[in-house]
């Protein structure tokens, strides 16, 4: 089970565990796993702090973390806009859009002394490598970058240090790219994934890639939840797994209670790939946030990264008033997650998740290696 990618990073398990949670990164690294830290969400200060929470949980095992620097988006050609002119481009029927949407689900505005988004937070080249300078700052062992090559002087410092990069793609052609830049690590996301997805399913994409760039590592992604599922992405020439949407359903997970139970209630057939969130196609739980913007009603999503501008404080405001035990505003809450919610019936400890995923996988190939010895007898 341990593939070189193991031996390169110093882990046991290829299992790769995104999240945007410090407490489940740090399990899976306890647990023989890759723990990676989803870090777009986080200003630098933040992040330092959920770094120190890892440092201290993870029991001296090796973590990563993911950003996010686009190779596209509106402003980049200016040399990244200040916040306060990128608001300028929000039109207004989309704000008026959003107040209304508020209103209707009784969504109050942020409580006195509560401040709202001061930033674009790492949906932007400057602030992704602000989130690069504290991520390096930690011994971390692997840098990921999703939506187009990390830049060659983040690569190139990465390397410096002995950290290696990985990077997310939605087609072969994306890979080629890839590992052109000089990316160590490929990470191949298919359609069923939660969250930046392209149009090809994991079944198909994942051979494509590692034929591509062979023998570069490749890890497979987008409805990964089970050991059966990990063998099959072995099988396909995968030297491991990426898996995000499964950790939403721990007890680590800090989500309040009725989201999770939102993802215990889901099918697979309860996502939808939508533009709402970023600008860019991204799959999501289907609630009544994404119905509005597919709605006749809607103004349309914006591109990146203004319709994450435009809708960062009216979900902080959701997010608030679910805190403060609103069902109301529970039903417009963003909560990216892939297809295979539908497999995700429990709360299970990240430790239980890891020990379940690993035995059913040697299971399934001593099984499939029976059959065959069956078979040739």
């Amino acid at each position: 089970m341990r593939t070189p990618v193991c031996e390169s990073l110093g882990i046991e398990y290829p299992i790769f565990a995104f999240s945007h949670c410090g407490d489940v990164v740090a399990a899976v690294s306890r647990a023989g796993g890759m723990g990676v830290l989803g870090a777009v969400a986080f200003s630098p200060e933040e992040l330092e702090r959920e770094l120190d929470r890892i440092e201290k949980n993870a029991g001296g095992k090796p973590y990563g973390v993911d950003v996010v620097i686009p190779a596209a988006y509106v402003g980049k050609e200016e040399g990244d806009l200040e916040k306060l002119d990128l608001e300028k481009l929000v039109p207004e029927e989309h704000r008026r859009f959003l107040e209304q949407l508020l209103e209707k689900y009784d969504v109050p505005p942020l409580p006195e002394g509560v401040a709202g988004v001061e930033s674009l937070l790492g949906w932007s080249d400057t602030m992704g490598r602000a989130l690069i300078d504290v991520a390096m700052s930690y011994p971390i062992k692997l840098l990921a970058n999703a939506l187009g090559p990390p830049p060659a002087d983040v690569i190139d410092r990465a390397h410096a240090a002995g950290v290696q990069v990985a990077a997310l793609v939605g087609r072969a052609d994306q890979a080629v790219k890839q590992k052109d830049a000089g990316v160590d690590i490929i990470v191949a996301a298919g359609y069923e994934a939660g969250g930046h997805t392209g149009e090809v399913s994991t079944l198909v994409l994942v051979p494509e890639v590692v034929d591509a760039v062979a023998p570069l590592p490749v890890l497979a992604a987008g409805g990964i939840g089970s050991g059966r599922q990990m063998a099959a992405a072995m099988a396909l020439g995968a030297q491991g797994v990426w898996a995000g949407s499964l950790w939403l359903a721990t007890h680590e997970n800090d989500w309040q209670p009725m989201m999770k139970e939102r993802l215990l209630a889901a099918t697979s057939s309860d996502t939808v790939r939508t533009r709402c969130i970023t600008g860019k196609p991204a799959r999501m739980l289907r609630n009544e946030f994404s119905d509005a913007w597919d709605s006749p009603e809607s103004p349309g999503a914006l591109p990146m990264p203004l319709q994450y501008l435009a809708t960062a404080e009216p979900q902080q405001r959701i997010r608030t008033a679910v805190l403060a035990g609103n069902e109301s505003a529970a039903a417009l809450t963003v909560t990216p997650v892939g297809q295979i919610v539908g497999s995700m019936n429990q709360l299970r400890a990240t430790r239980q998740v890891m020990s379940e995923m690993i035995n059913e996988y040697l299971d399934t190939v001593e099984r499939l290696a029976g059959g065959m010895e069956e078979r040739e007898g």
